[in-house]
């Protein structure tokens, strides 16, 4: 059982303002003001990640007057967990393997 994993979302959530970003939204939806309080970025910094979060379907905005706030799409989170617990897996199983040196 080999699984492959979606190493462009693993770029997307591997930089550490993005995967801040991601935790915060895990707990509650927010708008640029609040995450640029939480995280002390720059707002336009802040926006740049946000719009690669948001073409990389993490995250999903709602309007709410003058101002945007976003959401954690969880089902992508889980999937990409699903990919991991898969290859975890995989290596439980293949742990004996060796393969013999030439």
């Amino acid at each position: 059982m080999m699984t492959s994993v979606d190493t462009d979302l693993i770029r997307v959530l591997a930089d550490p303002l993005r995967l801040r970003i991601v935790t915060l939204l895990a707990q509650e939806t927010l708008c640029t003001t609040h995450l640029v309080e939480e995280t002390g970025a720059r707002q336009t910094n802040l926006s740049n990640h946000l719009r690669v979060l948001r073409e990389a379907g993490v995250v999903e905005t709602e309007p709410c007057g003058r101002f945007t706030y976003y959401k954690l799409r969880p089902d992508v989170i889980a999937q990409l967990a699903g990919q991991f617990a898969e290859l975890a897996e995989s290596a439980r199983h293949a742990a004996g393997n060796k393969r013999a040196c030439p």
